[in-house]
C-alpha cells in the first residue's frame, strides 16, 4: 500500500508559476511508476506527466510539453510537477498516482493503483 499526498498547488495568475510535490509513503515510491493527472470542473480526469522508476524516461500530454516538468527524488519518495507558463485552462484539481508495475502505458488511468485526494490550482486570467 502507498499513500500519496499532493501539496503546493494554489492560485497564481496567467503566465506564472507553480511547482506540485507528491509525498509518498508506505511502500517504498522509488519502485513505482510515478504520474500527474487533473480534472477540471465538468471533464474528464486526463494525463499530465509520468515518469519511470529510472527517472531516466518522462512522458507528457501535448498540451504542458514545453511548459511543465516531472521528476523524483526517490531519496525522498516525493515526485514533483514543475508547471510553468501557467494558462487559465491548466485549472483543474491535480491528482499524484502511482503504479506498482516495473512498466506499463503510464498515461492511462487505469494503470495506477494508488491515487492522492487531489489539489486544486487555479490560474486567473
Amino acid at each position: 500500500q502507498v499513500h500519496l499526498v499532493e501539496s503546493g498547488g494554489g492560485l497564481v495568475q496567467t503566465g506564472g508559476s507553480l511547482r506540485l510535490s507528491c509525498a509518498a509513503s508506505g511502500r517504498t515510491a522509488s519502485n513505482y511508476i510515478m504520474g500527474w493527472f487533473r480534472q477540471a470542473p465538468g471533464q474528464k480526469r486526463e494525463f499530465v506527466a509520468s515518469i519511470m522508476q529510472s527517472r531516466a524516461s518522462t512522458y507528457y500530454a501535448d498540451s504542458v510539453k514545453g511548459r511543465f516538468t516531472i521528476s523524483r527524488e526517490n531519496a525522498k519518495n516525493t515526485v514533483f510537477l514543475e508547471m510553468n507558463s501557467l494558462l487559465p485552462e491548466d485549472t483543474a484539481v491535480y491528482y499524484c498516482a502511482a503504479d506498482p508495475a516495473p512498466y506499463g502505458k503510464s498515461w492511462l488511468e487505469a494503470s495506477y493503483d494508488f491515487w492522492g485526494q487531489g489539489i486544486q490550482v487555479t490560474v486567473s486570467s
